[in-house]
């Protein structure tokens, strides 16, 4: 079977989003540029976690190779409009890739479609050479992916508007942290019961 890669090394646009109302979303990553849309579909807890470990990828790179990093503040302009439409789903990610190219100084984010067992967020996301190796003899092949190749400050303006898309859902209960329902909520600390 063969796979497709959605490459866009740079992409005209970037983002995390999502469609329908608080407690019932559907999160998307999508990338377009060169004429072409790409949506696929992941978990608010990829999306999370995407941010966090992009963060401390800028960081990495800084450290380790002097790259300068944008402020959180003085990125320019925020990106709040919605996702192009139509969003059709393109496939749903099972594993997310990260990796810092020193040559370019881009960050190249890789979210590949599910049927692998393991997430890639938490190995060393800076050795580029082995995450070649490792997709040369893998069963991965036939898999569909999506490819982005940010800038620094891309990164930065990606990973700001991906937690704000994650926190605009619904506020967690004060006691359990569950999101709370308009419906009510049956608090586990108050065995379901109201004061």
């Amino acid at each position: 079977m063969t796979h497709q890669v959605h490459a866009f090394e740079p992409p005209e646009r970037f983002v995390a989003g999502t469609v329908g109302e608080p407690g019932d979303r559907t999160f998307y990553l999508q990338a377009r540029g060169g004429g072409r849309v790409i949506s696929v579909a992941l978990e608010k807890v990829q999306v999370s976690l995407l941010a966090e470990k992009l963060e401390e990828l800028l960081l990495e790179a800084n450290k380790r190779f002097g790259v300068t990093l944008p402020e959180a503040a003085l990125t320019v302009g925020h990106d709040n409009e919605p996702l192009d439409t139509p969003v059709d789903e393109e496939f749903r990610v099972g594993t997310l890739g990260l990796a810092f190219d020193v040559d370019t100084s881009t960050v190249v984010i890789e979210a590949i479609e599910a049927g692998e067992p393991d997430a890639d967020l938490s190995g060393s996301p800076l050795d580029d050479e082995d995450d070649e190796e490792a997709d040369d003899d893998e069963p991965d092949d036939d898999l569909d992916r999506l490819r982005v190749r940010l800038t620094p400050e891309a990164t930065r303006a990606f990973i700001d508007r991906a937690r704000r898309v994650v926190a605009a859902g619904r506020p967690p209960c004060p006691l359990c942290g569950q999101p709370l329902d308009p419906a009510g909520h049956l608090c586990p600390r108050h065995n379901g019961y109201h004061r």
